[in-house]
């Protein structure tokens, strides 16, 4: 099977690489947002003069004849432009299907990214035991820390600046052979808020809450921030250390669950979570005018603590670590796991007299209520469970299938 990965490295490029840098983000960003007001507003006069849709080849060929009589579009390379008219392309595409709302125009510090995708004109060496270097299109060699080894054959690079700092990712592939089933123990994981993840062999991870302990900070970054004049210096440091805030949390989140889905996928053969809309869990509870919310501030700290905990990106890295170990992630319906009993499969809500204990009604069996519905979600996976009066059990579908489940 193909294997696709790829490296990230931070890069420390020149005072002169950095303003090209910039350059080639500002070309790319003014041609995605060009193009997508083309396809937004000129697409009906668009259609009456040539008779034909707007599409990624018709705007590529415009392209070329707009670098043809605009300098600094013709200093930037041409691949990385094709390629923010190829990311447009697709985001219409993922609109069209009902994945993703509408594209929207990017925005200068939020959007700062560009894509070489033609592999022969890119290289990656190793200069010292912790740094290399990237040659790159226009920009020659730039150094960069943090090596670790390319274990396969370079796709394409894309480059990025997060809280001013730029880097690299390397996407690289390989052969490699189908992996062996695993003869490792399955486990049901039940994700939470006061407890991240807990295991039906009874361990608990504590949540790690990486943006509540930053949010003092944050709040300070923020009101130094709303006083500063637009377009001064000193707003500009002001972004920045908000910017350098949020980075830090989001690494400290991607490092704690690369580490815990690591030890996850080594230790078990099968892993079995909920299938949670965190999109719908975490929507606001304001209301309209008409009908306003109810307990609206504690809404609005409750989606906080559901959006700090990364389950999609839990979810994501525990899929493919455990696919390449040739162990499998399953997804199974999230209702009434909390309130069905492990032991007897009674469904009753006063089972849960508090957040952290279940004590069944029927059967008079008592545990830690995380750990309960954590042996409820694993069961789920190996039989269908009887439905509850009023709702439609779904079969469990194989997360990464694109079968949909019934």
């Amino acid at each position: 099977m193909i294997q696709r990965k790829a490296n990230t490295y931070r890069l420390y490029p020149g005072a002169a690489q950095r303003e090209t840098l910039a350059r080639i983000a500002g070309a790319c960003r003014a041609v995605y947002n060009l193009a997508l007001e083309q396809r937004r507003d000129w697409w009906q006069r668009y259609k009456g003069r040539t008779g034909k849709s707007i599409s990624f080849a018709g705007q590529c060929r415009e392209l070329t004849d707009l670098r043809r009589e605009v300098d600094w579009l013709r200093d930037a390379p041409i691949h990385p432009l094709q390629q923010a008219l190829r990311d447009l392309d697709r985001a219409y595409q993922n609109f069209f299907s009902g994945r993703t709302g509408y594209p929207s125009p990017r925005r200068k510090g939020l959007h700062d990214s560009f894509r070489f995708p033609d592999p022969v004109s890119l290289r990656v060496e190793r200069t010292g035991k912790s740094t290399g270097r990237v040659k790159l299109p226009k920009l020659g060699w730039v150094a960069f820390r943090g090596w670790y080894d390319l274990l396969g054959v370079i796709r394409n690079i894309t480059i990025s600046r997060r809280a001013g700092q730029w880097f690299a990712s390397v996407q690289w592939e390989r052969e490699v052979e189908e992996p062996g089933a695993l003869a490792l123990p399955a486990v049901g994981i039940d994700l939470g808020v006061s407890v991240f993840a807990a295991m039906s062999n009874g361990e608990t991870i504590a949540p790690g809450d990486f943006g509540k302990k930053a949010m003092s900070g944050l709040r300070k970054a923020q009101r130094t921030l709303a006083r500063k004049k637009k377009g001064s210096a000193n707003r500009r440091k002001a972004v920045r250390r908000v910017q350098t805030l949020h980075a830090r949390v989001a690494n400290a989140r991607k490092d704690f669950l690369h580490k815990l889905t690591t030890t996850i996928a080594k230790n078990h053969g099968t892993v079995v979570v909920e299938a949670l809309q965190v999109r719908n869990m975490s929507a606001s509870a304001k209301g309209t005018v008409e009908e306003p919310g109810r307990n609206i501030r504690q809404k609005a700290g409750l989606n906080r603590s559901i959006l700090d905990q990364g389950w999609r990106m839990f979810r994501t890295l525990l899929g493919y670590k455990l696919a390449e170990r040739g162990g499998s992630l399953i997804e199974v319906p999230a209702a009434y796991t909390s309130q069905t009993c492990s032991v007897c499969s009674a469904v009753d809500p006063a089972s849960r007299p508090s957040q952290a204990r279940f004590a069944c009604t029927t059967c008079g069996h008592s545990e830690n209520a995380d750990v309960n519905a954590a042996k409820n979600i694993l069961r789920r996976a190996d039989s269908s469970l009887k439905p509850v009066e009023g709702h439609r059990i779904r079969r469990p579908v194989e997360a990464g299938s694109t079968r949909r489940a019934a």
